[in-house]
């Protein structure tokens, strides 16, 4: 699959995901104007169907974001006026005081109950600990309301490893919760030059605030299987994942399962495929969202997997990869290393002999196993 191809996928995606929704982007005094990529996004935006406001003290913005005379947020009738102008444009701006910028902002989003905001910070508001173990190491992804109370109260919050970047990141942060639990479902932060990454593609490139980190692991609906298609085609090109035919990728789809975040945002997908002779399953096509790989998302569905399989009695898991790394994954969730004849031998029916020399095949059974 071509870079074209998987971003046009992806921008897809996220497209019909803000249709006819209002986003705000808050871009403070202390980040210099920049017309690109700011510009470009509105554009994107409003010939979607969605509605942008540009939230800012600084005239220059507006100008570069192609929004218009911005409406003055101290005006008591703002949000009519805002709203004639997003009905004739698209687009609006709305300017906000430099001083009492964050509380301003959060007032602003309360008033116009705004499906997102995407506040511009070049640098980040959280960073990870340097001790931050297995699967948290990198960039800080995702953050939830459990974790930003600590982050405020003591600075770091040791349960995901994460610490303040700095003194000054605390504002911030503060004006982020107030804006979660006001009703916003979500705020993103990213540097200027980073908001099209952050808006449009699976990985990201800020930080993605929520209410609750993790809100389900649960079978794929149909409605899921355009996401979850492109997700495997992505896994495929980049070489992640087998090649698999139509059959092989409707069974995948069939007995697929997601991480889902807030019980919408797709983090992750991976597949309980059944062998019922063996009384056994394969967890396949175990694929997350880039953003999402530092935040557990296929620990998720592995433990979902092992869940599921002592509750309907199965004898083992197993999975099988050509990477040591998925190796090591697996095997830190209790799964080991065995023989191909240890799995069912319906799994090698036409499977392609170059790779099985290659594979390395991993199983949990679920009674030696059992907590």
């Amino acid at each position: 699959m071509s870079d074209a191809l998987r971003t046009f996928s992806e921008r897809e995606f996220y497209l019909g995901e803000f249709r006819g929704r209002t986003l705000a982007i808050a871009w403070p005094a202390t980040e210099a104007p920049a017309e690109q990529p700011l510009a470009g996004v509105v554009a994107e935006l409003s010939a979607n169907g969605s509605r942008v406001v540009v939230l800012s003290p600084v005239e220059e913005v507006f100008v570069l974001a192609g929004v218009g005379a911005p409406v003055d947020a101290s005006t008591p009738s703002y949000a009519p006026a805002l709203w004639r102008d997003l009905r004739e444009r698209g687009a609006a701006g709305l300017r906000v005081p430099a001083d009492g910028f964050a509380s301003a902002c959060v007032e602003v989003a309360r008033t116009l109950r705004l499906a997102k905001l995407v506040w511009i910070q070049s640098a980040p508001p959280v960073e990870r600990s340097e001790s931050a173990p297995g699967e948290g190491e990198g960039r800080v992804s995702v953050v939830d309301l459990a974790h930003l109370g600590p982050l405020l109260e003591a600075g770091e919050s040791e349960g995901v490893a994460l610490h303040r970047a700095d003194a000054g990141s605390r504002e911030l942060l503060v004006a982020i919760r107030e804006l979660i639990e006001s009703g916003v479902p979500s705020v993103n932060v990213c540097a200027p030059k980073d908001l099209a990454r952050e808006l449009f593609t699976y990985s990201g490139a800020g930080i993605f605030f929520t209410r609750d980190r993790y809100a389900e692991v649960r079978p794929l609906a149909i409605d899921d299987y355009d996401l979850a298609n492109d997700l495997i085609e992505r896994g495929e090109a980049d070489g992640f994942l087998a090649p698999r035919d139509v059959a092989a990728r409707d069974a995948v789809l069939a007995h697929g399962v997601g991480v889902f975040i807030e019980g919408r945002y797709l983090a992750g997908i991976g597949a309980i495929l059944p062998y019922p002779d063996e009384a056994a399953a394969e967890l396949a096509c175990l694929f997350a969202l880039t953003r999402y790989v530092g935040e557990g998302a296929g620990g998720q569905i592995v433990r979902y997997a092992i869940e599921r399989a002592r509750a309907q009695g199965l004898s083992y898991l197993f999975s099988c990869t050509t990477s040591a790394r998925v190796e090591g994954f697996f095997e830190r969730y209790g799964f080991r290393r065995v023989d191909a004849d240890a799995l069912p031998k319906a799994k090698w029916d036409a499977y392609d002999p170059a790779r099985r020399a290659r594979v390395r095949c991993l199983r949990f059974d679920v009674d030696r196993d059992a907590d």
